[in-house]
């Protein structure tokens, strides 16, 4: 009786059992573990905010009751009324939107400049001037408290909310950050080729670099959106109490010998929803920003 004999197993190349490998993988559906971990990561992310809602809510002794309480209750209109009654908050709003929408248009604007310029223009002193501006980011900004008060008290611009404005129009981090994401993101050949059909410095930014830094624009202009609206010390030196930010309101509406933590979260509330907000308005970008930063790793 004759035998026959198995065939040869064939040869498989590790790149090819590679991608056989990321493709059973990527198949594979997350399992319950992974779907409990994202939702006790998304449980633990909302509570606090959700706390403070309910604080925010209820009136200062239902605080002090155990156990706490888990639902809203009704007196969340009648703390939003006190605290606008109590403090200028209307005024620290529309203060710190000023401020906050200053800063954040003027350092976007200029950093993305100065980035274009260092990333992709070629001039004397440039590598030296970069390290400069990048030493600045290791000065505490403490240190420059009382020098930069001396400059507003002699150009009179104590109490004016020029003087929170200007000094932080332009800073190093935003310089480096859009000088590292323009270095990558913008090919030379594309400028040289613009230079060719006749396209001015001012052109090519306008035209070709802008679009191109939209998504670190976004993550920038996000991040100092959110640095000068939570600031506190500074606009609390220069300042008048008739004329504060939010920051400034909220640390009025916690003092006192009894905290009327009701109020306090009330007033939190109220200045955590332009942050919301604004990370709503921007999201698509800086999701897309991070991930293309991701890709270019």
């Amino acid at each position: 009786m004759a035998t026959t004999l198995a065939p040869p197993p064939r040869h498989v190349s590790p790149p090819q059992t590679a991608r056989r490998r990321i493709r059973r993988l990527s198949r594979r559906r997350p399992g319950k573990l992974t779907y409990l971990m994202l939702t006790a990561i998304a449980f633990f992310s909302f509570f606090p905010l959700y706390w403070s809602v309910v604080v925010a809510s209820q009136d200062n002794s239902a605080l002090g009751k155990i156990p706490p309480p888990v639902l809203l209750g009704g007196n969340l209109w009648f703390n939003l009324k006190r605290a606008f009654t109590m403090v200028p908050f209307e005024k620290a709003l529309i203060n710190s939107f000023l401020v906050a929408g200053a800063i954040t248009l003027s350092v976007v604007l200029f950093s993305t400049l100065a980035g274009f310029a260092f990333a992709k223009l070629r001039f004397r002193g440039r590598n030296i001037l970069l390290l400069s501006i990048i030493g600045t980011m290791m000065v505490p900004t403490t240190l420059g408290i009382i020098p930069l008060y001396m400059l507003m008290a002699k150009i009179q611009w104590t109490g004016t909310i020029y003087a929170v404005i200007v000094p932080a129009m332009v800073n190093g981090f935003g310089v480096f950050f859009m000088t590292q994401y323009l270095s990558e993101a913008v090919p030379t050949e594309l400028l040289e080729a613009g230079r060719v059909d006749g396209c001015s410095t001012i052109r090519l930014f306008w035209h070709v670099v802008l679009p191109a830094a939209r998504p670190a624009a976004a993550v920038l202009g996000m991040l100092t959106f959110l640095t000068a609206w939570n600031d506190f010390f500074w606009p609390l030196v220069v300042l008048t109490p008739e004329d504060p930010t939010v920051q400034v309101v909220l640390s009025t509406l916690s003092a006192g010998r009894i905290t009327d933590y009701s109020l306090a979260l009330t007033g939190a509330l109220i200045a955590i929803l332009p942050l919301l907000v604004v990370f709503v308005v921007l999201g698509k970008q800086i999701i897309g920003g991070i991930m293309q930063g991701a890709v270019k790793g």
